[in-house]
């Protein structure tokens, strides 16, 4: 099953950001030449098809995963061990670790840095480098400016709306959404922004996801980043697959 790709064309950006968090920054010029990029995230069909054929075993499979679980009341957000836990019956196929299988059309997640590099070869191509995934997702336009909600209200991103890790306010519980569920940033790419954090061969993931809240984590934004130890499968972290067209990116 081939994930439909977008010809990312090269340009110049301000990459980062000096009025966010202190890893973001500092704000400098970058340069990307063309790429091919998923129009959305690897899916849990997609990611079957390849273990299918390949036989892997991803790490969580072997070790578990890591899974979120609400707080019932407000908590000391600089304590996450509050709302994460370790599961080992966590894996792509059951990310939450209850027995429910993962829906076929919704991003795949516990799933480490090897894992979607092995995915990427596979499909014959790579996992974006930060730079180009930063280019990617902001298309050289600016957010709304009420991101991640548009003018009118209306949530744009499958982002956490209320206090977390306590309080959603959404019509549904938090967790992943089916891959192109809002619409796309001006490159005609799906989900760069929310949903799940996403590998990049930098060992970073960007982009945000499902639990990123106003008032913690607000990295639902092409500049913000994380560093995630590369051997932890979580129930938020995904990717998609970039294809090089021979041509390098610069930073500087």
């Amino acid at each position: 099953m081939s994930t439909p790709t977008v010809l990312i064309g090269g340009g110049t950006f301000v990459r980062g950001d000096d009025h966010h968090y202190p890893e973001e920054a500092p704000a400098r010029h970058a340069t990307v030449d063309a790429f091919r990029l998923d129009v959305h995230q690897v899916t849990n069909a997609q990611f079957a098809d390849f273990v299918a054929d390949t036989g892997h075993v991803t790490m969580a499979e072997r070790h578990g995963g890591t899974v979120f679980v609400p707080a019932d009341a407000p908590v000391d957000l600089s304590q996450p061990q509050l709302w994460w836990r370790h599961e080992p019956s966590a894996s792509w196929r059951a990310p939450r670790g209850d027995g429910v299988a993962a829906a076929f059309d919704h991003p795949v997640v516990q799933v480490t840095f090897a894992d979607a590099a092995a995915y990427a070869a596979w499909a014959g191509g790579r996992l974006p480098t930060e730079i180009e995934w930063e280019w990617a997702a902001g298309a050289g336009v600016a957010l709304p400016s009420r991101w991640p909600l548009a003018d009118d209200g209306m949530l744009l991103t499958n982002v956490w709306l209320g206090d977390f890790p306590w309080q959603s306010i959404r019509s549904r519980s938090p967790g992943t959404m089916p891959v192109g569920s809002f619409p796309p940033n001006p490159f005609g790419l799906f989900d760069m922004l929310g949903n799940v954090w996403e590998w990049t061969i930098d060992d970073v993931v960007k982009g945000g996801s499902f639990l990123c809240a106003a008032n913690y984590c607000a990295r639902y934004r092409p500049s913000a980043r994380h560093v995630q130890p590369i051997d932890e499968p979580a129930c938020h972290i995904g990717f998609r697959c970039a294809y090089s067209t021979g041509t390098a990116t610069q930073d500087g």
